[in-house]
This record gives C-alpha cells, structure tokens and sequence, in this order.
C-alpha cells in the first residue's frame, strides 16, 4: 500500500484505507474523507456543535472535535469487535460541522433539521456527534420525516421528559417533546441507566441504573431487543449514561453508573436492531482528562457504524 498523509483530504476513494500516523494528519471522524458531497456515501457522519441548551456545564460545542480527535487512535484493521474492515464496503464520509448562528438559537432545530434531511435524502445513514442532547430533537424530526415514527433506544443518566412548552431550547425535555408529539413510539421505546427522576416517563420503559448493574449485558441487550420488537429505531447516547469515572468530560455527571466495557458490550449485540439513525452527545472535554471520555465517544460511534457495517452485510 501506497501511503499518504492527510487521508481526510487525500483520498482516493471513499472507501480507501488511510495510513496517517495516529498523531499527526487531519483529524476526520476514523480519517473518513472530509467532503459535502454526499455522493456515493452509504454513511455519513456529521457534527453538532452546540450546547447553548445545558442546563449545568457547557462545553459540548467542543464535542465533535474531541471525539473527531480520538478517533484518530483506530486504524484501518478489523475493528474489534466486529472483525472487519468497516470501510471495505462500506462507503463512509465525514460531512464537517451543522452550519448554526450562535447568535440565534431560535433558528437553531429547524437548520439541524433541514441540513440532517439533506443527508438522509441521500439515502445514507445518519451518525451525529453532538454537542448537548437538545440537538436529538431536530434530528429525530428529521428522520421521523422519513421513516414515521420511531422507536427510541436512549442511553442516558436522565430522562429528559421534562416540562416543555415546545418552545425552549432545553437539552432535559426532548424526550417528552418527540413523544407528544409523535416523533417517537413510547410503547417501543427504552431508556437504559437512569440515574435520577424526573415528573413523568411518557410510558417509556425504563432499565434504572441499579438495574443495569444487576443485569448481564446479554440480558439488557435482550430487552432492548423484544421491547422494539423490529420498529424501526433511533439510537441516542448520552455520554453520561456511562460513570464519570468512565466519562468524566460531560456536563451533568452522575454516579452510580455502568462501566464502558458494559455498556459497549450491550451495544454490541444490537445487530438485530433496524437502527435507522443515531448520535453520541454531551461529551465535553473541558472537563475531561487525558481524553478519557473522548475516547469513550469515539468507540461508541465507531460502534455504531460496526452495526450499521454488519446489517449491510446480512441484507438488512
């Protein structure tokens, strides 16, 4: 193999191995070329740098450039767990930044909205990297568009079904919102590692923190699994889902949760999943240490494209 530097801008092809040392190059999502051509790409991943809806600690506009960075520490073998080349046919670009004024926030859902349905009219697969959890909103808009409404998979330490008068700009009421709202099915819908309360659950089933931690990883991913019961799906993951001693880098940190190598394992067996869609947010790295939580976010991602890479493989 031929190598190159700065595989992001260098590439030959969209599905072409890079070569780039882990510490130096541009710093694409797992080197995948940079580009606002969505032609030819089966999965695009996207950043959301926004976090103006925090409601602690704000930092998660620096999100997408941490786990960007991260990343950097895959190469191009097979990715474990999936014992492939995710990018051998798979054709993967990184689609740079949401275009937002930060002086408007009102405008804020709807340009995430209209540039996340210019992606899936593409027809490709939608990984955005936040930012706080407000963006899921306007995403999950976006993809209700597209394919009705669907079924919720949240890793979270909250549950974000707070009071919403559907005006504000919140990152603990999207949940609530999209279920009023039809965006989402709550009967098919399923929150994992809740650690707090909050007013109303929306009829969403909920595995609690110490639940998560009394149940296998085979076990919680079963019941992800039979409680969507094939509905097609949106995979969201709060970064702090995880305990800060794993994610340490986010805004509103809670103990008392599952480890990484759990809650990776869990993603993991999802592969019977119709996920049509997902996002990893509030990672903030301000508050982060020797790219911990970073790191933590990038693997997710990577995860989720590992399963999007295995259902084309089957057909699905």
């Amino acid at each position: 193999m031929e190598k190159t530097i700065d595989h992001a801008f260098t590439a030959k092809d969209l599905t072409s191995a890079a070569t780039d040392p882990t510490y130096a190059g541009v710093l694409s999502f797992m080197r995948r070329r940079y580009t606002k051509s969505l032609d030819g790409a089966d999965a695009v991943v996207w950043g959301i740098p926004f976090d103006a809806a925090t409601s602690n600690r704000p930092g998660a506009r620096f999100g997408p450039q941490a786990i960007r960075r991260a990343s950097a520490i895959f190469d191009n073998d097979p990715q474990y767990p999936f014992q492939r080349d995710l990018f051998a046919e798979m054709a993967v670009i990184d689609y740079g930044d949401c275009l937002l004024d930060y002086g408007n926030h009102a405008a804020t859902p709807e340009a995430i909205e209209k540039q996340a349905a210019t992606v899936l009219d593409s027809g490709a697969f939608l990984l955005s990297l936040g930012g706080d959890h407000f963006v899921t909103w306007p995403l999950l808009k976006a993809h209700a568009a597209k394919h009705g409404p669907l079924a919720l998979v949240h890793f979270d330490a909250h549950q974000d079904t707070w009071y919403d008068d559907g005006k504000r700009i919140d990152h603990g009421s999207f949940v609530g919102r999209a279920a009023r709202e039809g965006l989402i099915d709550p009967d098919r819908s399923i929150q994992i590692g809740i650690r707090t309360h909050a007013p109303e659950d929306c009829g969403i089933t909920i595995l609690y923190g110490h639940q998560v931690e009394d149940m296998s990883a085979a076990d919680i991913a079963s019941q992800i699994i039979s409680h969507t019961k094939g509905a097609p799906a949106y995979l969201t993951f709060d970064i702090d889902c995880l305990d800060p001693a794993y994610a340490p880098g986010t805004g509103t940190p809670v103990a008392g949760g599952p480890s990484s190598a759990k809650i990776l394992s869990v993603l993991q067996k999802l592969h019977q999943l119709d996920i049509r869609g997902a996002d990893v947010v509030e990672v903030a790295p301000a508050y982060d240490h020797a790219d911990i939580t970073a790191i933590a976010g990038a693997t997710v991602a990577m995860y989720m494209l590992g399963l999007h890479a295995e259902r084309r493989a089957a057909g699905r």
